[in-house]
């Protein structure tokens, strides 16, 4: 890989909507992505962690709307992590797009594949 290669959202090459509420990150490393991790944990802002790849073409169909909800829902802390940027940290995911909600700092829901609408009822569900 390059050494100034883009990662994260930037990296997917997809045309994606601004984030209007600073609420929307990328972890772009192992380390990066422990650290949101325990960032969430401790703060108790409910968030959504996207797992996906650059490869996956189902997870490029979903992340403009992931971006576009992150607008909708500003108090929620929505996190972008591709999977191939991030290979120690997320082992444990078998399926991208993988989605993980969490609130007052625990993992309280998942959610395999993508769905627009079942993204968004999620979300509020969290929110």
């Amino acid at each position: 890989m390059e050494h100034n290669a883009k990662k994260g959202l930037e990296g997917t090459g997809l045309e994606l909507p601004v984030n209007r509420h600073g609420n929307l990150t990328s972890a772009s490393s192992d380390q990066n992505h422990l650290q949101i991790l325990h960032d969430i944990k401790s703060s108790n802002i409910p968030a959504v962690i996207n797992y996906g790849a650059s490869w996956c073409r189902v997870c490029s169909q979903i992340l403009p709307a992931f971006c576009q909800l992150s607008n909708n829902f500003p108090k929620l802390s929505f996190v972008y992590a591709d999977i191939d940027e991030c290979p120690e940290s997320t082992q444990h995911i078998r399926y991208t797009p993988t989605f993980h909600f969490y609130r007052d700092g625990e993992r309280v829901d998942e959610m395999f594949g993508a769905g627009e609408e079942r993204l968004h009822d999620r979300l509020w569900l969290h929110s």
